[in-house]
């Protein structure tokens, strides 16, 4: 059988592709396992700058949770449901949304559910005028499990994101624009090429920097402001003996572009 994720290795930017097209790339247990691995091997591979995160087929980016899997585990009971489903589902949004690399969504169709779940995590979202986004888990009788019930009203705001949340209904890539779910949208065939220069656009600059502002950004979301400004700091002094702070700014005064393969 064919991986549930595939990733390519080009140019510093690893492409994963959520690879269950005949079921819409639902998020059974597998594919999320699958995923979570293929970005511990990123993390630690120095030549790969950024990730872009796709679905497999024309049809979805992913229709969310594998429901006959899921279902199979409420029957055992909430424990089983909190530990098999629920707890592997965070877990995977939230390794997305702290994940140092940048981490861009390409979303070539369908986004319901944990496919929205995962769009809403990850660092910044590119749409095909295809694709569509919904929130449906209210249709079987539940909140959302992955992280939408806190992540969505922090990007569309409170009214907004009840409004998708309580109603299941789906919205276009023009809403979820709007509502800051997404970067931009482009004609389907120029999804991934516009991916790829979003991430060359932060390629250009020092990885450690590029790290530092996701870590500085994703913490301070659920911070006080005194304490963001603390991990701003930290992540600032952090940067302060490297070779990257020190190139850019000699690169700077010397008017040249800086050089962060040195270091």
């Amino acid at each position: 059988m064919p991986s549930a994720v595939l990733l390519d290795v080009k140019d510093g930017i690893a492409l994963l592709t959520l690879n269950r097209p005949e079921r819409l790339n639902a998020l059974n247990y597998d594919l999320i396992g699958r995923l979570m691995a293929a970005l511990d091997d990123i993390e630690i591979d120095a030549g790969i700058r950024a990730v872009i995160l796709t679905g497999a087929g024309e049809r979805a980016f992913s229709a969310g949770a594998d429901i006959h899997e899921f279902s199979t585990s409420v029957r055992h009971g909430a424990n089983t449901a909190l530990r098999d489903f629920v707890r592997r589902g965070q877990a995977m949004t939230a390794r997305l949304e702290a994940f140092k690399k940048p981490v861009i969504a390409a979303v070539n169709g369908l986004a319901f559910g944990g496919g929205c779940e995962i769009t809403e995590a990850v660092h910044l979202a590119v749409a095909s005028d295809r694709a569509m986004f919904a929130k449906p888990e209210i249709n079987l009788s539940m909140p959302p499990t992955f992280g939408g019930t806190q992540r969505l009203p922090r990007l569309a705001g409170r009214k907004r994101a009840l409004e998708y949340l309580l109603t299941g209904d789906p919205f276009s890539p023009a809403q979820a624009l709007e509502a800051g779910l997404v970067n931009a949208i482009v004609p389907h065939d120029e999804l991934l090429p516009a991916a790829r220069r979003l991430a060359g656009r932060i390629m250009r600059h020092s990885p450690l920097a590029v790290g530092g502002v996701i870590t500085a950004v994703t913490r301070g979301l659920n911070m006080a402001i005194a304490e963001g400004l603390q991990v701003e700091s930290e992540q600032f002094a952090a940067l302060v003996p490297s070779h990257d702070l020190g190139e850019g700014l000699t690169a700077w005064i010397e008017r040249r572009a800086p050089n962060y393969n040195g270091r």
